[in-house]
């Protein structure tokens, strides 16, 4: 496939890090369509999540399947778009990057205990605080190889939007991006 035009960004990070945030910041910013990844969880995905219980690779495998349809799709029609999954795994990134080679991750970065306050003040959220732990344990970050940035989330929404954006541009300019 050829890669896409416009941006295809994947905004990952751990529950609570703000991806629908700044996801939805960013897709406003750049005129693209905006899709969250809690929005493909088939039914029974959600209600183990608000059990309390992490999902496990057989759970997640439909999930991804249809987060990578919905790319591809956006590859074909040259539109772009912004999606927020949590991407913790690099092969769960690497079954959304066939897609699209050209797809970028905006990993939101912050430490556990800020990420736990943020989750503490959540309301309405299926997915519960005592999972955080469990998520932290899955992250793999950013490998060297793979296309994106790691932006800290220790800062205001607008800030980390514009350090996301700023990622965007010196990544469309062929830049090297830091993952640290």
């Amino acid at each position: 496939m050829k890669p896409a035009a416009r941006p295809l960004v994947v905004v990952m990070g751990v529950s609570g890090s703000g991806k629908s945030t700044i996801g939805e910041r960013l897709a406003a910013r750049l005129g693209l369509p905006f899709e969250d990844a809690d929005d493909f969880h088939p039914p029974e995905n959600v209600r183990k999540m608000s059990a309390g219980q992490p999902l496990d690779d057989a759970d997640r495998a439909p999930w991804l399947a249809a987060m990578a349809d919905w790319l591809s799709e956006r590859v074909r029609s040259d539109e772009g778009a912004v999606l927020v999954c949590s991407a913790l795994k690099q092969r769960y990134r690497d079954r959304l990057r066939r897609a699209s080679p050209a797809l970028f991750f905006l990993h939101l970065d912050g430490s556990e205990e800020l990420i736990a306050e943020r989750l503490r003040g959540r309301k309405g959220h299926f997915m519960p605080a005592s999972l955080l732990r469990s998520q932290f344990e899955a992250l793999e970050r950013l490998q060297e190889d793979e296309r994106g940035a790691a932006v800290p989330v220790d800062g205001t929404p607008e800030e980390t939007e514009e350090a996301a954006a700023a990622a965007l541009k010196r990544a469309g300019s062929g830049q090297h991006q830091s993952h640290d």
